[in-house]
């Protein structure tokens, strides 16, 4: 009854880590602004946390970290191609 079956096609990783974001495609560029956006994402959270009981300064601060937030995701999503134009110039 024991059926051998293939989940996927076996990849050479010989090249160590260089081949393992080749098949996850991130490049050197990209993981690096994942990293970023990671850290500012965990930055706009501990900002949300440490709102104050004053309405007015929680607004305000809050409207901050949301805004910090928003630009962690659009980092995220979006970062390889905004910097991109920055590593690669065209000639």
């Amino acid at each position: 009854m024991s059926k051998k079956s293939t989940l996927a096609a076996p990849i050479d990783m010989s090249g160590g880590f260089k081949d393992f974001f080749d098949t996850i495609g991130l490049t050197s560029e990209g993981l690096v602004t994942k990293g970023i956006a990671a850290v500012i994402g965990v930055i706009a959270i501990k900002m949300l946390l440490q709102l104050s009981n004053d309405p007015k300064t929680a607004l305000r601060k809050g409207s901050m970290a949301v805004g910090t937030l928003f630009v962690a995701l659009v980092l995220a999503l979006y970062g390889d191609t905004l910097f991109s134009t920055v590593t690669n110039p065209k000639s």
